[in-house]
C-alpha cells in the first residue's frame, strides 16, 4: 500500500499521470526515500485520506477498470465504504441549456432519493445540477475532480464541494498541489464511470467530454442512458448519437432505476403557502420572468422575491438568468 502513495506522490512531483510504477532510476531513489507514514501523516492533519489500490475497501467496480488508479486520494465526512455502494454517473456539457439543467437536478434529486449514490465530476453545468439534486434529496454524492484533492475545481463550486463533503466524497487520483489541467479530465473521467454500473448523459455536444465518460462506460460493460434532446440544438447532437448508437433511452429517473432493481421514492408533497403555490402553478405552465409572475400572481417585488427563494430552497424552482422555471 505504501507503495501506491509513493507512485501518486511521484507523479504529482513530476507532474506525469501513472498507474504503474515505472522503471526508472529517478523513481527507485524517490521510492526508497519516501516516508509513506509521515505522508500519511500530512494528509490526516488536512483531512484527507489516501484509499490504496490494493486496500480491501477500494471499491470492486473501480478496480476492475483495465486502468485503474494507484489510489484515491479522499476527503469528506464519508466513510470510504460509501465508494462501493450501487452508484450512477450523471454527466454533460458545462454549458447546458436551462432544459439540460433542470433534468440533471431532477434527475439527481430522484435518483438519490431512491437510494443510488450520484456520482459526477463536480463542473459547471450538469455536472453541478446533479450533485445539487441529490443534497436537495437528502441523498449521498461523490465528486470526482480533475486535479489535487486540495482544489475545489472551479472556484465558483467552493460552497457546493463543502456541502458534497459534509455528507458525501470527493475524490481524486491526483495528491495535493496538482494544478488543474486539459489532459488531466479525459483522465478523471475513467474514474466517473468506473465508480458506476450506469452513466447518464443528460447534454453533450458532438465533442463532448461527457462522451468520452460514455465511451469509457461502454468498453467496461456499463450500460449507458442518453437523454433524448431537441434536434435542432448543438448541445444534443452528441447524446442524440449516443441513441442512434444504441443508447438506452432516458426519459425520466424510472429508466435507471428499474436496471437496478429500485423504485421511486414516494413523492415529497410540499407544504407551501398560498403565494408560493401560485407562483408554483405559473411557472408550470411555462418558464417566466419576475416581471411576469408579478403580474399574473399580482405580488409584489419584495413578496415574490421571498416566494422564490422559499421555492428555490424546496427544490421546485430554478432561477436562471433571471428566468424562472420549474424543476421537476
Amino acid at each position: 500500500m505504501s507503495g501506491e502513495l509513493a507512485l501518486a506522490s511521484f507523479a504529482a512531483a513530476t507532474e506525469s499521470h501513472l498507474i504503474a510504477e515505472p522503471r526508472s532510476v529517478r523513481f527507485a531513489r524517490f521510492k526508497a526515500s519516501f516516508d509513506a507514514a509521515a505522508e500519511h501523516r500530512r494528509l490526516a492533519a488536512r483531512g484527507y485520506r489516501f484509499l490504496a489500490r490494493s486496500d480491501g475497501s477500494f471499491p470492486t467496480l473501480l478496480g476492475a477498470i483495465h486502468d485503474p488508479p494507484p489510489g484515491l486520494f479522499v476527503r469528506g465526512t464519508g466513510a470510504t465504504e460509501l465508494l462501493s455502494k450501487d452508484a450512477v454517473a450523471v454527466v454533460g456539457a458545462r454549458a447546458c441549456s436551462p432544459y439540460g439543467r433542470q433534468v440533471a437536478r431532477r434527475l439527481g434529486r430522484e435518483l438519490a432519493a431512491a437510494g443510488l449514490v450520484v456520482v459526477s465530476g463536480m463542473a459547471r453545468g450538469v455536472d453541478g445540477e446533479a450533485h445539487r439534486g441529490a443534497l436537495e434529496a437528502g441523498g449521498l454524492t461523490i465528486a470526482v475532480l480533475g486535479c489535487g484533492i486540495d482544489r475545489d475545481y472551479p472556484a465558483a463550486h467552493r460552497p457546493l464541494a463543502r456541502e458534497i463533503a459534509e455528507a458525501g466524497l470527493i475524490v481524486s487520483e491526483y495528491a495535493p498541489g496538482v494544478e488543474p489541467a486539459p489532459w488531466r479530465f479525459p483522465a478523471r473521467n475513467r474514474i466517473v464511470a468506473g465508480l458506476c454500473a450506469a452513466t447518464i448523459v443528460v447534454e453533450a455536444r458532438e465533442r463532448s467530454g461527457a462522451l468520452i465518460t460514455a465511451d469509457l462506460a461502454l468498453e467496461e460493460g456499463r450500460e449507458v442512458f442518453a437523454v433524448p434532446g431537441e434536434i435542432t440544438s448543438a448541445l444534443s447532437d452528441g447524446s442524440n448519437a449516443l441513441l442512434r448508437l444504441g443508447a438506452t433511452p432516458c426519459t425520466g429517473s424510472a429508466d435507471v432505476l428499474e436496471s437496478y432493481g429500485l423504485s421511486p421514492a414516494d413523492e415529497h408533497v410540499l407544504e407551501l403557502g398560498d403565494q408560493a403555490a401560485a407562483v408554483l402553478e405559473r411557472v408550470r405552465e411555462s418558464a417566466a420572468s419576475a416581471d411576469e409572475l408579478g403580474r399574473a400572481t399580482g405580488l409584489g417585488a419584495g413578496e415574490l422575491a421571498g416566494v422564490l427563494t422559499e421555492l428555490e430552497l424546496a427544490g421546485a424552482v430554478i432561477v436562471e438568468e433571471g428566468i424562472v422555471r420549474a424543476s421537476g
